[in-house]
This record gives C-alpha cells, structure tokens and sequence, in this order.
C-alpha cells in the first residue's frame, strides 16, 4: 500500500534511550510520501537525560517532518473531528503511556491524538519500549492486543537474562506494520526474538 498523501500521527514518549531507533522510521514515512503529524508528551518536552535533551528532540522532530510538534491536549484534541488522521503512531510507547491509554487515561498530547484516532475507527500503531511489559504491565499489554483498531510493532525480550520482564519494538518494521494496519491487518507475527536481532 502507498503512504503517498496520508496523514500519519507520530507520537513519541519518555523511552529516551529508544529515539535514536525511532527517528529513521519516521524520515522513512516522510519519504514515502506521507503527511506526519508530529505529537510529543510533556516527558518528552521537558526531560533532559544521557540521551539528550528534550527540546532537542522535538526540534528534531519538527526538522525531520516539517511540521511544529503538536504538544499540548487542546492541540491534540481536533485529530478526532476537524483533523481526522489516517492512522497515529506512539513509538516508542513507554509502559507508563500503555497502562494509561489500556485504561482510557486522557492525560497528555499523544494519549489524546490515540484517542482522537481510535474515536475515527482509524488504526493506532504501538512500538513499545518497557521494562515491565512482563510484569505488572502485561494485563494492559494484552487489554491492548485485543483491542479494536490497535495493532502492534513486532516486539520482543531486549535482554532477557537482565531484564526478564522488557520488551521491546522493532522498529524497523514500523513502516509495514503501518501498511499492514491501514488494511486493517495485524503483521505477524507480532512476537519475536528481539534480543536474537541487532536493529
């Protein structure tokens, strides 16, 4: 399927250490001729870690798609009726960001893009990056698996031996999955050996 003129959502949360992953995807939508919307949670906004800094990022995100970041609910909020996106993505989606959008929590930028989307009947696509998705994470990981119009970055153990209970996305299968979702399709298989690939 053609990205060539839809307008894609891309909301990013606090997995820092996942961006540098993250940030060729989204030049890859770019080139395939979609519309990215950028959408960035306080966390993001305001954190400045090893990683870098946050309004670093959100620069970056505003070069790498042309647009200003969307960074507040109002913003947020016309995504569902005035500016209907074609599909959101949240990558990297912190556990923190996935228990609250499991439970219907509205309380930063990119939840309320999700909702928006999800309010559209339009696909949201999920790369997750937590340490807990194992844990006590993993009843919301699966509330979301079955959720209607939710689909999945193939993801996986990142270090199964320290971290026994992280997952996460590989992200270069953001684009498919993304193709995949806009025909209502969930990529398979959605679980891997993520700690076996070197993306």
């Amino acid at each position: 399927m053609s990205l060539q003129g839809k307008k894609i959502g891309f909301g990013l949360t606090g997995s820092h250490c996942t961006y540098d992953a993250v940030f060729p995807e989204i030049e890859k939508l770019v080139k395939a001729g979609a519309e990215v919307v950028p959408v960035v949670t306080y966390t993001v906004e305001n954190t400045e870690t090893r990683f870098g800094r946050g309004e670093d990022w959100v620069q970056k995100i505003e070069e790498v798609t042309g647009r200003e970041a969307i960074n507040s609910i109002v913003e947020a909020e016309p995504l569902g009726p005035k500016e209907p996106l074609d599909c959101m993505v949240i990558a990297p989606l912190t556990g923190n960001s996935m228990s609250k959008l499991a439970n219907a929590i509205t309380d930063n930028p990119v939840l309320m893009a999700a909702k928006a989307t999800l309010r559209n009947r339009k696909p949201v696509v999920l790369g997750i990056s937590t340490n807990d998705a194992l844990g006590l994470n993993g009843v919301n990981l699966m509330k979301l698996m079955a959720a209607k119009n939710i689909f999945f970055i193939p993801f996986g153990q990142d270090s199964p031996v320290k971290k026994p209970t992280s997952m996460v996305a590989r992200m270069p299968l953001l684009l498919d999955t993304v193709e995949h979702a806009l025909k209502g399709e969930q990529i398979q298989p959605v679980i891997i050996e993520r700690f076996l690939d070197n993306t």
